[in-house]
């Protein structure tokens, strides 16, 4: 055997490295190392080191045809696969460690290859049990067995509960913290026409979790009209009412951030678990999902298992299911299963009780034309509107000035003057287009000519100028182009802007009619 073991691995990655993203090679096959290469009945066979038991069910289940086309190319058509999965003690050794065992096992194998013998049995230490293979696995008409990855899925063992959802393996019982803010209630919750189907829904959903048609419940919208609000309502109004044993409230970003730290520290079956045993989760801003595609894998697999117990879900998002960018069909369908409904910016009306609630709760007493001149010339959302009236409050208070309207003009000339309305992604193509006299569905179409491509990228340029959004969100509404492409679409536009004087222009006039637009 002319090769080493390391030399047919580094192949075997090259190849994988040109199939998949490059987060997800790095998340599930940088970190695997080859750890065996012999020749066994006339075929080579390597084996593979896994750290975990759930890399090879994640394995087996996503990326069994690469794998398998990848072994067949480097090591031949009879070329096998093995995986050394690393079996974790429950509780550390007397040395400290908590490593117990390797189990070897084969990977899936194609219908017309014969399976490879069973390998031999690994002594175990006492508590830990190896999972079975699907030759272990008597056939039994009478339940479902998945044999794709070699472990039982009988409904007995599938939703058998535990005798506590967050009583993790080798982890003592924990409080679940719900991460709501107790100030967020539905007393505290102004209603008007902008909102009322959105709050009467939350109200039934608070009062019955699970148990009314609105599951999931998805609440969109623009920023500060009061989405957060809701959602973290229904979670505090179930829990003092007893409604509910467990919620709790993440945002899409954070849920992330936890998946991504899981899997870092081989995790993910915790994670999993803390999740799938909530009464009420509830996740804002879910349109941060898009592009994050094993973060929508396991949320997708987490929706289905609460939604199959009745469990409820809520969600937010800042605009309606069908125009979140990024995120998977499968997933969009589910947030439309149960009821979403919008919440509108606050009429004149809603936002003079938004502001007498305010300075109620604060002790503060305003003249009614003060809360009148706010609430005429602060519209955007709830969030500025409050914020203006506390400026003022903290204003006199330490000025030591009457609150009137002379004051306010004062304080808020500021606030009123930059109270502009923001610019986003499809405003930018818009503007953009109908100056360069481009239709607005090319510059996200896979066209080429060089007049939509300049238009495309002058739309990237701005996007990435003006907004917040992420280099693979912006490429998202491009048609789905990748990253790399906004970077390169965004310096080439820097280039011709320090190199052309004509075409500097030209961007400089598109930019004033942007500012037009937020005027």
């Amino acid at each position: 055997m002319d090769r080493s073991r390391d030399d047919v691995w580094d192949e075997c990655l090259g190849i994988i490295r040109d199939n998949i993203s490059r987060q997800s090679f790095r998340t599930w096959f940088e970190p695997l190392r080859a750890v065996g290469l012999e020749e066994e009945d006339g075929a080579l066979k390597l084996t593979v080191q896994l750290p975990s038991r759930f890399y090879y069910e994640w394995l087996e289940e996503h990326y069994f045809a690469l794998l398998r086309k990848t072994i067949t190319k480097v090591l031949g058509p009879g070329g096998r696969l093995y995986y050394d999965i690393v079996i974790e003690r429950d509780e550390p050794s007397s040395s400290g460690s908590r490593r117990g065992a390797s189990m070897e096992l084969p990977a899936r194998q194609p219908a017309n290859v014969p399976p490879a013998e069973r390998p031999p049995r690994v002594e175990l230490p006492e508590g830990v049990t190896p999972p079975r293979t699907a030759a272990d696995v008597p056939s039994d008409a009478g339940r479902s067995v998945d044999r794709t990855r070699g472990f039982d899925r009988s409904p007995e063992r599938r939703r058998a509960p535990s005798a506590h959802p967050f009583a993790l393996p080798g982890v003592k019982p924990i409080e679940v913290d719900p991460h709501l803010n107790t100030s967020y209630t539905f007393e505290s919750f102004i209603e008007g026409d902008c909102n009322r189907l959105a709050r009467s829904a939350s109200w039934a959903i608070a009062q019955d979790p699970g148990g009314t048609s609105f599951n999931p419940f998805l609440i969109y919208g623009g920023v500060g009209l009061g989405k957060t609000h809701l959602i973290q309502a229904i979670g505090n109004y179930a829990l003092a009412n007893n409604h509910a044993k467990t919620v709790r409230y993440v945002s899409s970003e954070m849920f992330t951030a936890e998946f991504v730290q899981s899997i870092q520290s081989n995790r993910i079956g915790e994670f999993s678990q803390f999740y799938r045993g909530v009464d009420i989760l509830i996740i804002d801003d879910v349109q941060f999902f898009g592009g994050k595609e094993k973060t929508q894998e396991e949320f997708f697999h987490i929706f289905n298992e609460l939604h199959q117990q009745g469990k409820q879900l809520v969600l937010s998002a800042d605009r309606p299911p069908k125009d979140i960018v990024g995120i998977e069909e499968r997933l969009l369908s589910r947030f439309q299963w149960g009821l979403a409904a919008d919440v509108q910016p606050p009429d004149f009306e809603t936002r003079i009780a938004i502001l007498n609630r305010r300075a109620k709760d604060d002790g503060t007493k305003v003249l009614p034309e003060v809360i009148e001149y706010i609430a005429t010339h602060v519209k955007s959302n709830i969030r500025e509107l409050e914020g203006a009236l506390i400026r003022l409050q903290a204003h006199a208070a330490l000025t030591g000035r009457e609150i009137d309207q002379e004051l306010a003009r004062d304080v808020l000339k500021d606030l009123i003057k930059e109270a502009r309305p923001q610019l986003t992604i499809e405003v930018i193509q818009s503007v953009v287009c109908e100056y360069l006299g481009i239709p607005e569905d090319l510059v996200r179409a896979r066209t080429r000519k060089r007049e939509v491509v300049q238009a495309r990228q002058v739309a990237m340029f701005f996007s990435k100028e003006i907004t917040n959004h992420s280099l693979k969100t912006i490429g998202l509404h491009f048609g789905g182009r990748d990253h790399s492409t906004v970077i390169h679409a965004v310096r080439s536009v820097e280039d011709q802007v320090d190199t052309d004087p004509q075409f500097r222009e030209m961007v400089n006039a598109v930019r004033k009619k942007m500012e037009m637009h937020q005027r």
